[in-house]
């Protein structure tokens, strides 16, 4: 397994080393020492799973205050292109964001730390997506950023249509937060 540092300060992609023969493959996708030693402590307390079909458009949401989430994301099934914004007002790249396709095949993990709103488009006929939080969701603490933001900018696969939910249609933009 390799730890790799991504442009945005406390962004990491976890790339599993994958032993396949004809009967399939085995990788480690989670390693407490190493995991700890290059990226920091860290407790799961909860992993999630969504099925979702091609150009369904998750988030971009986010935690408030203490109930901030750090995610740990992956894909069982299918492509996403997966997307971190940085929320973190203090932050050098704050607004600034960082994409990388989850597939099936590379197994490849972002890690997401605290104050980041996330988000995926669902680039296969389906996908099974995954992630560890390292805090309980809470409704009243839940904010959600525009997919299409203009300050963000976030330059998203072309689809036929993007598939969102109403709550995510209606995500205020950047500028109508006070961080």
């Amino acid at each position: 397994m390799k730890i790799e540092k991504c442009n945005i300060d406390g962004l990491y992609i976890i790339k599993p080393t994958i032993f396949g023969d004809d009967r399939g493959y085995f990788c480690e996708t989670y390693k407490k020492d190493l995991f700890e030693k290059e990226i920091g402590p860290i407790q799961w307390v909860q992993e999630n799973q969504s099925k979702s079909t091609k150009g369904v458009l998750r988030g971009l949401h986010f935690q408030k205050g203490d109930k901030s989430q750090a995610k740990l994301v992956s894909v069982v099934k299918g492509r996403v292109f997966d997307v971190a914004v940085d929320l973190r007002k203090e932050s050098p790249t704050f607004g600034k964001y960082f994409t990388i396709e989850l597939t099936e095949d590379n197994l490849f993990q972002l890690f997401i730390p605290r104050g980041f709103a996330h988000g995926f488009l669902v680039l296969s006929e389906d996908a099974i997506f995954q992630y560890k939080v390292d805090n309980e969701y809470s409704p009243r603490d839940e904010g959600s950023l525009k997919w299409n933001d203009k300050t963000v900018n976030i330059n998203w696969p072309e689809m036929d249509k993007y598939h969102l939910s109403e709550k995510d249609l209606l995500a205020p933009e950047l500028g109508d937060y006070a961080f």
